[in-house]
């Protein structure tokens, strides 16, 4: 029989094929990279897997690349929040999840809620002294695809089984745990990034953000990972490869991605991709949810 999560993932296998697992109108893959024949080898044997595996035909789907990294993004949420909160009996929440990231970003929520002031700062001095301001410009307002956040806790909550803070403001009077306001800013959880293919340039943006991520707060920090549909584990190592920054690389299929670079015959795709599993930069997407749990 199969697990509750592995039908959550079989469903969200289905949801992509739906609408970002498909053929583009030339014939090549949507995650694959049509210039490179090892790409477009190792993604049409991923996506033959995954058609077999569920038994469902795959569609032409023309999109383009922004409207297919906005699905990814939002059917990776849907998996996320169906499984995550799954383990609600060993990370208690009340959770909120967002793909929904306009302005202004991660001051929307603890610890970053004090960029919101350093940009107010910042959108003044560009009228009083826009010469000035450049110095002190910077991507404070990282906007990542996929947001999980942590709901503060009333008194009432926090003193349910007894007296732990009681109305006490002087005791846990800081902490933003501890609700004090309606409209007191969430604290995020875990940042998510969605990679539904990964080119040279323009992968190290999930970097830059993981950067500013870790520099700009107060608190302590997110989760930092990035989601992605990529079939050559070479593009993949450009993001997972090193330390101290993003946590860890998820990939949408990776038991079907490594049999499609085994039937490919791509023995240096093939040593990498055991480079990143081995070392703990590569997981599986059902990994994530028990990851954030952590």
């Amino acid at each position: 029989m199969n697990s509750i999560l592995k039908q959550q993932r079989d469903e969200y296998h289905r949801d992509l094929a739906s609408r970002v697992l498909g053929y583009r109108p030339n014939g090549s893959m949507t995650n694959a990279d049509s210039s490179s024949k090892t790409s477009s080898a190792i993604a049409c044997q991923l996506a033959q897997i995954i058609k077999q595996n569920l038994q469902l035909e795959l569609r032409e789907i023309a999109a383009t690349g922004q409207e297919l990294g906005s699905r990814f993004a939002d059917a990776t949420c849907k998996f996320l929040k169906g499984s995550f909160l799954k383990l609600e009996h060993a990370r208690p929440g009340p959770w909120g999840f967002s793909v929904s990231q306009a302005s202004p970003g991660i001051a929307r929520y603890e610890p970053y809620t004090h960029l919101a002031r350093v940009q107010e700062f910042i959108e003044r001095l560009r009228k009083d002294d826009p010469a000035a301001a450049v110095s002190f410009e910077a991507d404070y307002f990282v906007m990542p695809d996929i947001v999980i956040f942590r709901y503060p806790w009333a008194d009432a909550d926090i003193n349910r089984q007894e007296s732990l803070v009681g109305d006490d403001p002087e005791v846990a009077g800081y902490t933003p745990f501890r609700k004090r306001s309606a409209s007191q800013a969430g604290i995020l959880h875990a940042s998510i990034s969605c990679k539904w293919t990964i080119r040279s340039d323009r992968a190290q943006n999930a970097r830059t953000e993981a950067l500013n991520l870790l520099r700009t707060r107060k608190g302590r920090a997110p989760h930092i990972v990035v989601v992605t549909g990529e079939p050559m584990p070479t593009r993949i190592a450009s993001l997972a490869l090193g330390t101290g920054d993003i946590d860890c690389v998820y990939h949408f299929a990776l038991p079907e991605l490594c049999r499609a670079v085994k039937e490919t015959s791509a023995e240096d795709q093939s040593e990498m991709l055991e480079q990143l599993i081995r070392g703990n930069r590569l997981r599986d997407i059902s990994d994530l949810p028990f990851d954030l749990a952590v």
